[in-house]
């Protein structure tokens, strides 16, 4: 895993399922902020993270995204372990939509936890919040 430069931007964009004008410009600010971290192989981009601090002064993963290609075959799971491990806090939080069950095994197996959900986000979609104590 590294940091993702001003250089990956146009491939992160490539990657991403949903790739809008704002998803584009929000992947532009991850990247510049230092917020973005990817995992190559064979110099592909094969997936992404957003990791910040600003979530009640607790880490928080605010994006994993995995290329189409590489899914079900454990970048997901090596990008959320490294992102434990690059964790400056003990807590670390992330999120996912109800329906999105593939994220939800995905951080179980990861030892993420439920810690609760906010309604009203999208709607009839709650967002399902998650958490990870370190060390």
């Amino acid at each position: 895993m590294s940091t993702s430069n001003p250089p990956d931007i146009a491939s992160l964009i490539q990657l991403d399922s949903v790739t809008t004008a704002e998803r584009a410009q929000k992947i532009s600010q991850w990247v510049n902020n230092k917020h973005c971290y990817l995992i190559e192989q064979q110099n592909q981009i094969i997936a992404y993270g957003v990791l910040h601090y600003h979530f009640f002064e607790c880490a928080f993963i605010e994006m994993i995204m995995v290329n189409q290609a590489f899914r079900q075959q454990g970048a997901g799971l090596s990008l959320l372990q490294q992102l434990k491990q690059t964790c400056l806090t003990q807590k670390i939080f992330t999120s996912t939509n109800q329906s999105n069950t593939p994220m939800q095994r995905l951080l179980d197996k990861a030892q993420f936890k439920p810690s609760g959900f906010i309604d009203n986000l999208d709607e009839g979609d709650p967002e399902l919040i998650y958490f990870c104590q370190l060390a």
